[in-house]
């Protein structure tokens, strides 16, 4: 007997209920049974299209960075350092507060509260992280280079210290925190900017 047709899907759509689910309940706490159940596939299918559930993950992780997280990349093309962490930090806050998303940030939730199966996925995430900090501290670098920042200050502080409140962020709207709330934090943060 022959093996039946595999059953066609819209990519797209899977991948995007495949990272609502990774985003929402992180690395671990995704079964494939419930990634297929929201992807409308079957597990062949799955393993056919993605590989493993952690390639699967992977291609989520570009997807997100891609797509919801994608306000990092539009911040640092800002005119000034100042505007990019002001953009950098509400950018944060629209992403974390848009309706629809789940609380938090995939980045941040993905994979730090899991067990050794998942220490491939918790270290893609910890390169993620690592390229988003790497990437203001070249932004602010570079506001050296132009007398846009005093000369005395750390790039790679003043980076830390940015991408640390927004990963801030994230655990307060995770933990319910209000859009006024988030605001707050920020608007607190930048008070703190070298002058």
């Amino acid at each position: 007997m022959g093996r039946g047709r595999p059953r066609e899907f819209d990519t797209e759509k899977a991948l995007n209920a495949a990272m609502m689910l990774f985003w929402r309940h992180g690395y671990e706490g995704t079964s494939v049974t419930a990634l297929t159940d929201a992807m409308d596939i079957n597990v062949p299918s799955l393993y056919a299209a993605f590989g493993s559930k952690l390639e699967l993950f992977e291609r989520v992780v570009s997807r997100y960075i891609e797509k919801p997280a994608s306000y990092l990349p539009t911040a640092l093309q800002q005119p000034t350092a100042l505007k990019a962490a002001e953009k950098l930090l509400h950018g944060a806050i629209e992403m974390v507060m848009k309706r629809g998303h789940p609380d938090g940030c995939l980045l941040v939730h993905g994979a730090l509260a899991a067990g050794p199966g998942a220490d491939a996925a918790r270290e893609n995430l910890n390169r993620c992280r690592r390229r988003a900090e790497e990437a203001i501290c070249r932004r602010f670098e570079r506001a050296i280079e132009e007398g846009d920042l005093a000369s005395d200050v750390v790039p790679s502080k003043l980076a830390r210290y940015i991408i640390t409140v927004i990963w801030g962020v994230s655990v307060q709207a995770a933990g319910g925190a209000t859009r006024a709330d988030l605001s707050d934090i920020a608007e607190q943060a930048l008070q703190a900017w070298p002058r």
